[in-house]
């Protein structure tokens, strides 16, 4: 993966802390070459995030939230003046009050909803709107989605219909983009022990779960999602868009549990 994309610059927003996948790929892409802009949401998470931007020689750590729009504002003023183009955009935030990622998806309130879709979806949308006229010369955007977006996983509840919606974007941009040269696509990991992935109900034993039926016997990595969003932004990827790429050793082909776990 040396130098895939050298010369290249993107924004990864969404980084928490040093688990969160935003930041195995941020940190891969970063070993590939790339120049590497992020976002943190308040002074707290930024003593987390700022700290590991200077790990990975950011030029650009801005507070950032899609819920405010003014500060988007400046983050992405900030990279034109800095940059004045971008090669790529990682998008990999999502949020549902964790009251509501147990127990039954009936009993979903309306502004949770409404915030989930807002937060998890909407803001693909937003951001890619915002970088789209510094993609200059083509580009790669990618977000993060889960198998709960079309098959019914304990607890995901309302996020596994704001992943549907995501899922459903990415098609959309991939296709308002593509004269552009612009490519759009979503990774879609196997369960991973994140600080997101731990506010949903029954987070361990669905780890164990599909760590012990995948067919690779192991749940992936934040190594194997970062390289795959490598690839994604490299010129290797450009004739990928619209996909759901799926990495979480081959759990999503499977119709039962592997016969030992029957």
């Amino acid at each position: 993966m040396t130098n895939l994309l050298a010369e290249k610059k993107g924004l990864v927003f969404g980084v928490a802390n040093d688990r969160s996948i935003a930041w195995g790929i941020a940190r891969e892409m970063h070993r590939a070459g790339a120049k590497i802009a992020l976002n943190y949401q308040k002074e707290q998470l930024g003593k987390r995030v700022i700290p590991l931007g200077e790990q990975i020689d950011s030029e650009i750590i801005v507070e950032a939230d899609v819920l405010n729009p003014e500060s988007l504002d400046k983050l992405f003023d900030e990279i034109d003046v800095k940059w004045g183009s971008l090669d790529f955009l990682v998008h990999a935030i999502a949020f549902s009050d964790k009251s509501e990622l147990t127990g039954n998806f009936i009993n979903t309130s309306k502004e949770n909803f409404l915030l989930s879709l807002n937060i998890s979806c909407y803001s693909l949308i937003d951001l890619t709107r915002r970088s789209v006229p510094l993609m200059k010369s083509g580009g790669s955007i990618i977000t993060l989605t889960f198998i709960g977006s079309n098959r019914v996983t304990p607890n995901y509840n309302v996020m596994g219909v704001a992943k549907a919606a995501l899922e459903s974007t990415v098609k959309y941009l991939a296709n308002d983009l593509g004269k552009d040269g612009i490519r759009v696509n979503a990774i879609s990991p196997g369960p991973m022990k994140t600080l997101a992935g731990a506010a949903i109900g029954s987070a361990r034993k669905t780890f164990r779960h599909t760590e012990s039926n995948a067919p690779m016997g192991a749940n992936s990595t934040l190594e194997h999602v970062g390289g795959t969003a490598v690839y994604l932004a490299s010129d290797y990827g450009a004739s990928t868009t619209g996909e759901i790429i799926k990495v979480d050793g081959g759990f999503h082909i499977l119709g039962m549990p592997q016969a030992e776990n029957l």
